[in-house]
C-alpha cells in the first residue's frame, strides 16, 4: 500500500503494516518524531526517509548527526554544564566571536552573535535562549552559497548583505548565480548520503581560503535567488519520491 497523503495516512494509520510507503513529509503536529518512530518499528518505510525529515526540521539535530561537516568546535548546548564545558573548549582554541543558532527558527530570525561564550552563558542563565541550541564560531569573511539538488538538477547562487552577518535574502540580501566545483557538489552529495536526503537545499559557507563548511540542510527552503521556479522543483522531488517508493 502506498499512501501520499497526510489526511489518507491518519485515516489509515492503523492498517499499515511492514512494506507500505507513505511519500510526503509528516504533518503530526507536536508527535511528528513519536509518529516516527511508531511507522518505523512496524516497518512502513517514508519517503522523504525519517531521518531527513527530523534533520530538516531540527538545527540541533544537524548539529548531532552532520557535524563532521560544520565549521570545527561547533557544539550543541543542551543545559548549563555544556556551556561551562563550551567556554573552556572555545579559550583553550583562543575562539572569541561566537554565533547561536535556536533550534528551530529559520530565515536567519534564530541567528544570534555574541563577542564570546560568557555572553551566551549569562543570557542562557537568564533563560533568555531556549535549550537545546547550537554554538558556532563566529567566521568574519565568508561567501554564504544556497545549493539546490533534485535527482540530476543542480542550481547554485550566493547571499549577500553588506549591512547584516545573516546573508538570508528574506532580510534584505542579494543572490548572484554561483557555480560550485566538484569538490563542493562531492561535499554536499556525502551531506546528503549520511542524512538520507533524495533531494535538498543546502547552505554552505565558503571561506576566504576556500574551505567549505555545512550551514544548514532543509528539504525545502527558499528560492528566492533560484531560476527555477518552486512549480517546477516541486514536481522533480515528487518523481524522485514516487520512483522511490516504487522501486
Amino acid at each position: 500500500m502506498i499512501i501520499r497523503t497526510n489526511p489518507e495516512l491518519k485515516k489509515r494509520y492503523d492498517e499499515l503494516k511492514a512494506g507500505d510507503c507513505f511519500i510526503g513529509l509528516l504533518s503530526f503536529k507536536n508527535v511528528k518524531h513519536r509518529v516516527c518512530v511508531d511507522l518505523l518499528e512496524r516497518g512502513v518505510k517514508l519517503f522523504p526517509s525519517a531521518l531527513s525529515q527530523t534533520l530538516s526540521r531540527s538545527k540541533v539535530a544537524q548539529a548531532v548527526s552532520l557535524r563532521q561537516w560544520m565549521i570545527p568546535h561547533t557544539l550543541i548546548i543542551t543545559r548549563r554544564f555544556d556551556l561551562m564545558l563550551a567556554i573552556n573548549t572555545y579559550g583553550q582554541h583562543g575562539i572569541g566571536p561566537v554565533v547561536s543558532k535556536e533550534d528551530h527558527l529559520h530565515c536567519g530570525f534564530g541567528v544570534h552573535r555574541w563577542d564570546n561564550m560568557e555572553a551566551v552563558y549569562n543570557q542562557a542563565c537568564l533563560n533568555s535562549i531556549l535549550y537545546p541550541f547550537v554554538v558556532q564560531p563566529f567566521v568574519e569573511n565568508y561567501t554564504d552559497v544556497r545549493v539546490i539538488l533534485a535527482g540530476k538538477y543542480v542550481e547554485a547562487y550566493t547571499r549577500k548583505n553588506e549591512h547584516n552577518f545573516r546573508m538570508n535574502l528574506s532580510v534584505g540580501g542579494t543572490s548572484e548565480q554561483y557555480k560550485p566545483d566538484k569538490d563542493q557538489l562531492r561535499f554536499c552529495d556525502n551531506v546528503m548520503e549520511r542524512g538520507k536526503f533524495p533531494y535538498a537545499h543546502i547552505d554552505l559557507l565558503v571561506t576566504a581560503e576556500g574551505h567549505s563548511y555545512l550551514s544548514e540542510i532543509a528539504l525545502n527552503g527558499g528560492m528566492k535567488g533560484a531560476s527555477i521556479e518552486r512549480e517546477e522543483l516541486d514536481a522533480l522531488k515528487k518523481g524522485i519520491l514516487e520512483k522511490m517508493a516504487l522501486s
